[in-house]
């Protein structure tokens, strides 16, 4: 997944501007984006898309992001979203393994009721939206088999902490933020899933959007987070492997195969070891999910 972008699952209108946006995935938002006395309609608006998107032959990933484990809200999140068949569950203010485990077994018994294949139901937690949050990343490899991928979020941390801002004046993430986004990156490596990047809220400065992702992309992370359908495209950009980098990767893997049991080859005037040979398989990796 390169792009994910969040949709108001209390809106129609938006929720097909969403499909028609070009993104990866849909994140059908049963949360911050919905006022509480909204949350029943919006859960019956988010079922009937998932019934009518799930039938087209072409679609984005069609993820749910239910409310919090805390708010007594998420068990009726997922008995009315779970019939139309998901392919992700997104979980806000995540603390860690305990609370991807558990929301696992409440899934498993709905897959059975609903008759859907067990484990068909993906899970990405948001792990940094709270200051507990950050000392459970460790916590989450092994955590459950329907692990998907982690990201992170700066605004509700900074809530938490009760700091004036998350970003310095150049529009650069103060240092906790810094810090919550870095170990994201460890916790996905760790649990062996794709590290998602959260989201520019200033959907107005384009460069400032893209600057971010390309930072994003060097840094390890496969993908982003948007909140306009505008920011789909540049992200779509950023993160595709370009075709001379696939390439080049592809000539790594080559010369790797063709010598065999050797540690490290020269290749037009540059030495290259096993992490590069990672590296390479990873973004080839990538860019065959993409038809490249």
């Amino acid at each position: 997944m390169r792009s994910l972008l969040f949709v108001p699952g209390d809106s129609p209108k938006k929720l097909q501007k969403g499909l028609e946006s070009g993104a990866d995935a849909l994140i059908l938002d049963l949360e911050d984006s919905v006022a509480l006395d909204g949350k029943a309609q919006a859960r019956t608006i988010s079922l009937d898309f998932l019934k009518a998107a799930r039938q087209q032959a072409k679609r984005p990933l069609l993820i749910v992001r239910i409310n919090a484990l805390t708010t007594g809200l998420s068990d009726a999140d997922l008995d009315m979203i779970m019939p139309g068949a998901p392919d992700a569950i997104m979980l806000p203010k995540s603390e860690g393994g305990t609370d991807v485990s558990h929301l696992a077994a409440r899934i498993a018994v709905r897959e059975a009721e609903c008759e859907l294949p067990d484990g068909a139901t993906r899970i990405i937690p948001i792990a940094t939206e709270t200051g507990k949050g950050i000392f459970g990343l460790g916590s989450y490899a092994g955590a459950t088999h329907r692990l998907a991928a982690l990201t992170w979020g700066a605004e509700d941390l900074s809530a938490d902490l009760g700091a004036e801002t998350n970003r310095l004046s150049d529009g650069s993430y103060a240092d906790p933020y810094r810090l919550a986004r870095s170990l994201t990156l460890f916790a996905a490596a760790s649990s062996q899933v794709d590290a998602i990047d959260t989201v520019f809220t200033n959907f107005r400065d384009a460069d400032g959007f893209r600057a971010e992702c390309i930072a994003a992309r060097r840094d390890g992370f496969t993908g982003k987070m948007a909140i306009h359908p505008a920011q789909v495209p540049v992200i779509n950009e950023v993160f595709a492997p370009a075709p001379e980098e696939v390439a080049k990767a592809e000539a790594i893997i080559a010369l790797f195969a063709a010598n065999p049991g050797v540690g490290v080859i020269g290749l037009n005037g540059e030495m290259l070891d096993r992490p590069h040979l990672v590296r390479a398989q990873r973004l080839k990796a990538r860019a065959e999910k993409l038809g490249r």
